[in-house]
């Protein structure tokens, strides 16, 4: 057998116990072992079941499946498999569980105390929805229910191969690099890294991203805890308060919060524009989430924090490393 299709039949076998662990918890939360807790140079680390198995201190801490359940994904995702949506029976809460624990053990969902939590699972999945949905003005359930209405971008204008980093990222023959997953990956440049981090072949095979809800969400995951430059911060390290700011950020009015979240994945196609559609269209997709989640969407904090309508972007759109979307 081909090395390509052993690796990605190893993946899939790694999913397929991973899920089958999953599905046996479902509905036997209690017997979920219980946490392993070790003291590593003076600090507390703990191992935490399948779904954080990496010794780590935030494994202390909740699990995402601890505070979000399959009812909520379902209620923020209520209208993805409506005949009318593109990708129906494609995306579910187990594919997302079991892609987060891959990140887990790194903070994802698991930093802070449990509000902390549930807000960055609420911010992440925002984006995750704006960037996804099919939702409009007078869509049945409103306009923010439709989102993982696609999993990938319908009618691609171009092939999206960038000849620049025909050295590090050539472009495979024949593939389009067009949007797909949960954060729309674009770019040949953006498959090929985000491949070689979850060491899974996306610059010769993209189309993977639109086979695999686990792997969609893993890509999107890995974008949200991963810097577009060395020495910029993460958006989780943005949203979570790990990001100090520079004098140079707070002059750019860059300042940790939701809005610079969007700053990091977007750049100025969203920020540094005013009070646009498109960046009040992630926002409002957060707020209705906190709703629905519980926490409520007075606990966002101040406008300043979820806006990034003057922000300077960290990477100007001429720039190369640029965000794709």
């Amino acid at each position: 057998m081909a090395p390509l299709k052993m690796k990605m039949l190893g993946f899939m076998v790694i999913m397929l116990s991973i899920s089958a662990i999953a599905k046996g918890d479902e509905n036997e939360s209690s017997s979920k072992p219980p946490t392993l807790v070790k003291m590593v140079k003076g600090k507390k680390m703990c191992v935490k079941d399948w779904e954080c198995n990496v010794l780590s201190r935030f494994c202390c801490n909740l699990t995402i499946s601890d505070f979000f359940e399959t009812y909520q994904f379902e209620n923020l995702f209520s209208k993805r498999n409506s005949p009318v949506a593109h990708a129906v029976g494609f995306w579910d809460y187990k594919s997302f569980i079991i892609a987060s624990a891959l990140f887990q053990p790194l903070g994802f969902g698991t930093t802070g105390g449990k509000q902390m939590q549930m807000k960055e699972i609420a911010a992440f999945l925002g984006h995750v929805g704006s960037k996804t949905s099919c939702g409009y003005g007078v869509a049945t359930g409103g306009p923010l229910a439709w989102g993982l209405c696609y999993n990938k971008e319908m009618s691609p204008s171009q092939d999206y191969c960038d000849d620049y980093f025909k050295l590090t990222y050539p472009c495979s023959p024949g593939v389009q690099y067009y949007g797909r997953g949960a954060l729309p990956i674009y770019w040949n440049y953006n498959y090929g890294k985000i491949g070689e981090a979850l060491k899974v072949d996306l610059l010769n095979h993209p189309e993977y991203i639109e086979q695999n809800a686990t792997l969609a969400f893993q890509a999107a995951i890995w974008q949200w805890m991963n810097p577009v430059k060395k020495g910029q911060p993460s958006a989780h390290d943005a949203f979570v308060g790990n990001w100090k700011p520079t004098k140079n950020d707070t002059l750019s009015k860059r300042v940790p919060g939701f809005g610079t979240t969007m700053n990091i994945l977007y750049g100025d196609n969203v920020c540094n524009q005013g009070d646009i559609d498109s960046m009040n269209n992630i926002i409002s997709h957060y707020l209705y989430y906190l709703d629905l989640m519980g926490i409520g969407r007075e606990e966002a904090g101040p406008h300043e924090l979820l806006t990034c309508a003057e922000q300077k972007p960290f990477n100007p759109s001429s720039s190369p490393a640029a965000s794709s979307s």
